[in-house]
């Protein structure tokens, strides 16, 4: 067995594991990154953001093809298949691995594709697809293995119309009707995908509201306009069994109801990929959802090993994996770091959804007295323009001081028009008030002049 010595080895090509790995090489250290895919760039690219967030765009063009007036003038509607659709979204994922793989060969870290396995707190075995292995010494370590869909074992994932977000990517047809069991973020995201390809959708949430999480306002906008496109979502319910036979699945809810259709979708948690690790050999342990416990600094238990991303839990989005793999990576070279915690958050549902900071439930419960200002896409000039007209921008700011305590937007471009919000929170002191929005000169016409006018419409609210 090969014996290779390195100062970082790094478990997992996701983007924690890729910017840990980049960061420690361009800082001299000798690296080593072992993915057990045959292609790099981890869950991220190959089953979880880049391609949902790539149909998307294939469906959301074709819903904008399909209702434009202007496009009457070429023909009727058109109707495109599932997998159609896929096929076109595929070029981005290629283009994700092309780039990425180049990242590797550029910085000088070698790259060992297999099963990586603890064999002590500084030795890694890696074992291939042809059983051949190696083993990997290393200084410091860091876990960056994601996660994969949390899958109960009462339900049959191995029946040809049952699904998981990662098996949906691979469908062959589609379907006329689909349940998808979980209201979070994935599975509102592929509600408003199904639907925008002409499907029919039942979304089971087992809450009482969808995205609870989100502003109150936005996440009644969200079931507004599911409910428009032909979702049918179901609140306060929890699934007894998921049945599939040769023409469809029937799925019972405790409630007593029962629901046919054509196709399954269970979006429904997620869990660490920490089960083949060997966390066992070096003394760790995973909590009930397979993820690791870290502290500040991205340490484990064991100091030299660190862990970050998905596998950590919270908020497990790519944008925080990035910069938790960043960080991690920073404080095992002695250099200054962060501990990733103020996120924004982006929802790519159709309108698409971003925030950042507290919304007014949480503020009216901490007893902030805040004011609200808000500007409707519908009353903008490039909204009108692009015929992206549903939306709106809402800002949160102090009664008494104007500092800005939260941005909230729904709508088309929402989480790029976020980033303008949250720079202007990010300063310190004054220059962080409404102020900056009111006395700032914006292009027009322009999604971004919503802040001017959501500002002005604040203004008018103090006294």
């Amino acid at each position: 067995m090969a014996v290779h010595n390195y100062d970082v080895v790094v478990i997992g090509t996701g983007p924690a594991g890729e910017s840990a790995a980049i960061n420690a090489a361009k800082h001299g250290k000798r690296v080593a990154i072992i993915e057990k895919q045959a292609q790099v760039g981890g869950n991220c690219t190959h089953w979880g953001t880049i391609p949902s967030k790539a149909l998307r765009h294939q469906v959301k063009q074709i819903m904008a093809f399909n209702t434009n007036r202007m496009f009457r003038d070429i023909g009727e509607p058109r109707w495109f298949s599932f997998p159609k659709v896929m096929e076109r979204s595929r070029g981005t994922i290629d283009k994700q691995v092309e780039m990425r793989t180049t990242f590797y060969a550029r910085n000088r870290i070698d790259l060992f594709h297999g099963v990586a396995r603890f064999k002590d707190e500084h030795t890694l075995v890696v074992r291939d697809r042809q059983e051949g292995m190696e083993e990997l010494v290393a200084k410091k370590i860091v876990i960056a293995t994601g996660s994969r869909p949390y899958r109960p074992a009462n339900i049959n994932f191995r029946h040809p119309r049952i699904y998981c977000s990662d098996t949906i990517l691979s469908l062959s047809h589609t379907p006329r009707t689909l349940v998808i069991f979980g209201a979070g973020v994935i599975g509102c995201e592929y509600a408003s995908i199904f639907s925008g390809l002409g499907v029919k959708v039942d979304l089971i949430n087992n809450r009482d509201s969808l995205l609870s999480f989100l502003d109150d306002e936005i996440s009644d906008a969200l079931s507004y306009h599911l409910r428009k496109h032909g979702v049918l979502v179901r609140h306060n319910e929890e699934y007894e069994s998921v049945e599939g036979d040769e023409s469809g699945v029937i799925v019972r809810l405790k409630s007593g109801k029962k629901i046919r259709a054509d196709a399954f979708l269970w979006a429904n948690g997620r869990t660490g990929n920490t089960d083949s690790l060997g966390l066992e050999n070096i003394g760790l342990n995973a909590n009930g959802r397979g993820q690791l416990s870290v502290d500040e600094h991205y340490r484990t238990e064991v100091p030299h090993i660190y862990a970050a991303g998905d596998v950590i839990g919270w908020p497990s989005l790519a944008s925080a994996a990035y910069d938790q793999g960043l960080n991690s990576c920073n404080e095992l070279l002695d250099k200054e770091y962060r501990f990733v915690s103020d996120v924004p958050t982006g929802i790519y549902t159709i309108p698409e959804i971003s925030s950042f900071g507290p919304n007014e439930r949480e503020l009216t419960e901490a007893k902030v007295p805040y004011e609200v200002g808000k500007a409707f896409f519908k009353d903008t000039a490039r909204a009108q323009i692009t015929g992206d007209t549903v939306g709106m921008l809402k800002i949160l700011f102090h009664q008494d001081t104007l500092e800005i305590l939260g941005i909230h937007c729904f709508g088309d471009q929402a989480s790029e028009i976020l980033h303008i919000g949250q720079a202007i929170m990010q300063q310190e002191g004054e220059a962080n008030t409404l102020n900056y929005f009111v006395n700032t000169t914006f292009n027009y016409p322009t999604m971004a002049e919503a802040y001017r006018v959501a500002a002005q419409n604040g203004l008018n609210r103090v006294f």
